[in-house]
């Protein structure tokens, strides 16, 4: 097979030739159609998320998704507030998928008693968490926030509700935030995006 050069085979003669066949056959041409307006992209919108129950340990499924986000791709952090038997704290965190950290207060056992009975350590192991938890919400490094037992935190005493209210007021608006436990303030029921409440445990 063989390829012309020859220029004498023009698309504006074959474009007109095309249309004659057009007219000779009783066929009109297809009108030109207006190009659609460019998409535009719209920024990620994160959610705050409240997931409560009136018992403790209940959000085995939230912690699950946090891994299976994390395996997508996200960067995951889960603060356990009240959690303690593992000598964790900050400095000792967990990180698993290479995305995921995972936080628990540097204490001896899990808190149950009120804050004005337990040590200044107990509960500077306690606020630790709150402050790495605040410094990661205002920076907006992260993909989702999952703030276990913070409520109960709050109703303890360990944490200070306005301090919890205002911090999350400031969250970046592209991060998922996501809270679970019982006992949440009726100031932070109020933030939510949405609600999740069981109601008995099986």
């Amino acid at each position: 097979m063989t390829a012309s050069l020859s220029t004498s085979h023009r698309p504006g003669e074959s474009r007109l030739a095309d249309h004659r066949t057009l007219e000779r056959a009783g066929l009109q041409p297809l009108p030109q159609l207006t190009p659609p307006p460019p998409l535009h992209l719209v920024s990620p919108e994160g959610q705050l998320q409240v997931h409560t129950a009136p018992y403790r340990g209940s959000f085995a499924t939230v912690l699950s998704e946090a891994l299976r986000a994390a395996g997508l791709g996200s960067h995951v952090m889960v603060v356990q507030f009240l959690k303690g038997g593992v000598a964790q704290g900050p400095d000792r965190r967990l990180t698993l998928c290479g995305r995921l950290q995972w936080l628990r207060p540097d204490v001896a056992c899990c808190l149950s008693e009120v804050a004005a009975d337990q040590d200044a350590a107990t509960k500077d192991a306690v606020m630790a968490l709150w402050q790495e938890c605040r410094a990661r919400l205002l920076s907006g490094d992260l993909d989702q926030l999952v703030l276990d037992e913070l409520g109960l935190a709050v109703a303890l005493g360990y944490l200070d509700e306005q301090d919890v209210r205002s911090t999350l007021e400031q969250r970046p608006g592209s991060m998922d935030v996501i809270i679970t436990g019982p006992s949440i303030p009726d100031s932070v029921m109020d933030m939510a995006d949405q609600v999740t409440e069981l109601r008995r445990g099986f």
